[in-house]
């Protein structure tokens, strides 16, 4: 599953093409190892993560990085995840939380979101609804993400190209197609990893049907999209 796309920072509506699309994440959490588990099932989602183990660390990187999901623990050392958001909320960072804790009585819940959470969810924590929860404050904070390619915007959360307000008609195939070859924009992008993301594993694969939609996209792209034959292609904006 693909974790959206990185560049909420800090709620802006858009941002330029040359942004790497994939979500940060600053993750505290006191637990070694449950913070290592943590990091990598989320990068295996393609979150971008940052991992640190106690509240000061998390501050001083809040400030030096812009994220677009704090995953906070509550039970920590020197002050509680609570404390920091509280801090965090009123120098105005309104990057969207969920905390992850073992607390799971009421009056915890409510400091929790008192303090200004957008989810709470407790330990043990079950990694797939962990990501459930993920995508669905990301996707209350963010309803879209529109990203300036050259004289169009492409909507990366709707998948829709348009041009001055004015929809372009791509096929569901070829929308998902630019979504992928923005996503590495400025690398080549391998057939099978193209392929991979098009059709699903009950489907077969089609190296005509994808000459085809790359040939639908490059009606709107035709210098910015590179074949390299036999290996893959490439979009890139000078």
């Amino acid at each position: 599953m693909w974790a959206s796309l990185k560049e909420i920072y800090r709620h802006k509506p858009n941002f330029e093409i040359g942004v790497l699309l994939a979500l940060k994440i600053l993750l505290l959490e006191d637990d070694k190892l449950f913070n290592e588990t943590l990091q990598d099932f989320l990068e295996e989602e393609n979150f971008i993560v940052d991992c640190v183990l106690d509240p000061y660390s998390a501050l001083d990187l809040s400030y030096d990085t812009n994220y677009n999901l704090y995953l906070f623990d509550v039970n920590l050392p020197y002050e509680s995840g609570f404390d920091l958001l509280q801090k965090l909320r009123a120098s105005g960072d309104d990057t969207p939380t969920i905390f992850i804790t073992s607390r799971d009585d009421k009056n915890s819940l409510k400091e929790g979101f008192t303090q200004g959470a957008d989810d709470y969810i407790t330990k043990p924590v079950d990694l797939d609804e962990l990501l459930l929860r993920i995508n669905a404050v990301l996707r209350r904070q963010v309803r879209t993400q529109v990203v300036q390619v050259g004289e169009y915007e492409f909507d990366t959360l709707r998948k829709t190209l348009s041009l001055k307000g004015v929809k372009v008609e791509l096929s569901v195939k070829s929308s998902e197609l630019l979504f992928v070859l923005l996503e590495g924009q400025g690398e080549v992008v391998p057939l099978e990893q193209l392929k991979a993301h098009l059709w699903s594993a009950s489907e077969e694969a089609s190296d005509g049907a994808l000459r085809v939609y790359i040939a639908q996209l490059k009606k709107y792209f035709p210098e910015q999209i590179e074949n390299l034959r036999g290996v893959g292609y490439r979009i890139q904006f000078r």
